[in-house]
């Protein structure tokens, strides 16, 4: 797609959004179904995704591991986004890859030691790029795409999360 026609396509969108900023809010939403076993069914719009436990933490490696979705999820926002802004700023990329790697410590996870960390302690995203963009095109293509990659700005604000529990008397 050339810059034009993005433009053109979001030109609406970021009108409506302008003149009613309440219109720009919206709630996205994923659920999942709690199978037989360490199994958690859940729906990506595209596909049905079985996830379970990860091989260092018992699993059979059969099922996705939550830890992967997620940063596939980062590479999959990271790819979209780069490639948006691209496209905006007419900066041929003829393709590539993009990568996420994460660092955790299993012993938290599994309630083996108290000090090691719950979660992802350390996350890396690189782009492999083909193209003929400048250093300074470059800088501006990372620059923008960290800042509007939802997955990207999530990751490192963290906002306030909540979880409740309900029985099946008061669903």
């Amino acid at each position: 797609m050339q810059a034009e026609a993005f433009r053109a396509l979001q030109a609406p969108l970021k009108q409506h959004y302008r003149d009613q900023p309440q219109a720009a809010m919206i709630t996205l939403a994923a659920s999942g179904h709690l199978d037989e076993g360490m199994v958690c069914t859940v729906a990506t719009g595209q596909a049905i995704v079985q996830a379970g436990l990860h091989p260092a933490t018992g699993g059979d490696g059969l099922a996705a591991c939550s830890g992967d979705m997620l940063l596939q999820a980062l590479v999959a926002c990271a790819g979209v986004t780069l490639r948006a802004v691209a496209t905006a700023l007419g900066i041929p990329v003829q393709g590539g890859t993009v990568r996420a790697e994460g660092d955790l410590d299993f012993r938290g996870t599994l309630g083996v030691s108290r000090e090691a960390p719950v979660g992802f302690r350390d996350i890396r995203l690189r782009f492999d790029l083909d193209t003929e963009a400048t250093p300074e095109q470059l800088a501006q293509l990372l620059q923008l795409t960290e800042h509007y990659c939802v997955v990207y700005q999530t990751l490192r604000s963290t906002p306030p999360v909540s979880a409740t529990l309900h029985t099946a008397g008061t669903i």
